[in-house]
């Protein structure tokens, strides 16, 4: 039987931490020209994927 791949998608986008999942905010990769500053600033960082997609980054990843 060949082995499970993961999703190579979700592979770049998440990362496991010991109470689930982080991930980056959507929508600041490009033409932030017309974002203004307090909205950029806002999306720095990191967030906990919510626990109803929980379920679903772990199908992704095969971790379970």
């Amino acid at each position: 039987m060949p082995k499970m791949k993961t999703k190579s998608g979700a592979k770049k986008r998440f990362k496991a931490t010991a109470n689930g999942f982080k991930h980056k905010h959507a929508f600041k990769s490009h033409i932030l020209t017309k974002m203004t500053t307090k909205r950029k600033r806002q999306l720095r960082g990191t967030n906990q994927v919510h626990p109803s997609d929980v379920a679903s980054v772990e199908r992704m990843l095969r971790v379970r």
